[in-house]
Formats: structure tokens, C-alpha cells, sequence
């Protein structure tokens, strides 16, 4: 697994963020799953999609969001581990997030939020989505490659329907900045096959896409 550390802060930019498209063969099966069954549970793991939430509805299944790498950044989640890091405290991040019944969902959409999110949040994440996933459901998720940079922009994408995917840079603020200091995240890590492998280790099966954007998608099923 590569890190990336922080490196100075860059001017916020105020231009508005392009939407750019891209072909996703994990969410092709996804969406043949969505076409074949009505009355699905669907969590998709970002900001409020207004176009996903439409989609997914409109398919006669319920949406769920939850926006966890903006949570993550909650100033009052910070605690020092035992060599005085500062890390933000899983315990405390999970009792105020994810909190759904055992086996609620059957279809989760995770994207880049492993590769983005603090390392202390990524395993319990993962362990608490097993949780509220059905036997046999499935996750999708994005890995950037070793060809990433840690400048590599973070992106929300938008369901359109089959395997094509919108793209749209993701910035924020950083906590208790005013929203005109907005900028796209920091890749934290790139994970190789086999730390994915490991971070799935509980799930019944994983498959692997390789893009040609520097990601590679994996399909999980609970």
C-alpha cells in the first residue's frame, strides 16, 4: 500500500466543476441488478445526488445517502492515538454514521471513499457495511492505481443509466473555513490487489475491472 502525505495548502479555485463521463463495467452489473428486481435498497456512499436519488427511485427501489468522507472531517471526532497522533475516533464516527438495521441494503455504492478517508475509518467502515449488506448483496467500489498521483481529483459520480457514469470534481471546505476556500481532497493511499483482497477478506467473493482512468473498479458480493 502507498501513502501520500499532505503537502501544503493551494489556493481554493473558483471556477465551477466540469462534469466529465466515463464507461463503468461494475456498474453494468450493477444496473442489470437494478433492471431485473424492483423494491431494492440502495446506499450510495456520497454527497446528495439529486440524480441518483431520481434514477435509483424511479426503478422502483428506495435510496439511501450518506455522505461519510465529509462526516470524516468533523474537527470534534479528532482524538490522539497511542503514539499522540491525531486520527479521528472510529467508535465515535460509526455511532453517528451508518447506523441502519443488520442486512438492510442490497445494493451499496461505495466509489473512491476507501482511498480518500483516514486510515483509522477505513477497516471498521468496511467491517460495519458487511453488517447492514444482505447475504448475497453487492459493493462497488473504485481503487486508484499505482499511476495516481496524490493530486489525483476526487470525484462524485452520477448514475445515467446502463455502465455510463457523470463525473463531477468533488471540493470542500476545511473545517471552520468559509465555503470560498473549497478544494477537491487529498488522495490518502493507494491500496494494491492484495490489501483490497484483505479489506474484503469477509465477503463471500470480489471481482476485479482494470479502467483505463488509473481505477480499477471492484464488484464485492456479502
Amino acid at each position: 500500500m502507498r501513502f501520500f502525505w499532505s503537502s501544503s495548502n493551494q489556493p481554493a479555485t473558483p471556477e465551477t466543476p466540469q462534469k466529465l463521463r466515463r464507461r463503468s463495467s461494475g456498474m453494468g452489473e450493477i444496473s442489470r441488478l437494478l433492471n431485473s428486481q424492483e423494491g431494492l435498497c440502495v446506499l450510495d456512499m456520497g454527497t446528495t445526488s439529486p440524480s441518483n436519488i431520481a434514477f435509483f427511485t424511479g426503478k422502483g427501489h428506495k435510496s439511501y445517502s450518506e455522505d461519510l468522507l465529509c462526516s470524516s472531517l468533523d474537527p470534534a471526532l479528532r482524538i490522539q492515538d497511542a503514539a499522540g497522533k491525531s486520527v479521528v475516533d472510529s467508535k465515535k464516527f460509526l455511532e453517528e454514521n451508518l447506523v441502519y438495521p443488520n442486512a438492510h441494503f442490497d445494493v451499496v455504492l461505495c466509489w473512491t471513499l476507501p482511498d480518500y478517508m483516514e486510515e483509522s475509518l477505513v477497516k471498521p467502515t468496511i467491517d460495519r457495511l458487511w453488517s447492514v449488506m444482505k447475504p448475497g448483496s453487492v459493493l462497488l467500489a473504485f481503487f486508484h492505481t499505482r499511476d495516481a498521483g496524490p493530486d489525483s481529483t476526487c470525484y462524485r459520480y452520477h448514475v445515467t443509466g446502463g455502465d455510463m457514469l457523470e463525473m463531477q470534481e468533488v471540493k470542500f471546505a476545511p473545517p471552520g473555513r468559509p465555503s470560498s476556500e473549497k478544494r477537491s481532497p487529498r488522495l490518502q493511499r493507494v491500496f494494491n490487489n492484495r490489501h483490497i483482497e484483505n479489506l474484503f477478506r469477509d465477503f463471500a467473493s470480489i471481482k476485479f475491472f482494470l479502467a483505463r482512468d488509473n481505477i480499477r473498479e471492484v464488484l464485492v458480493v456479502r
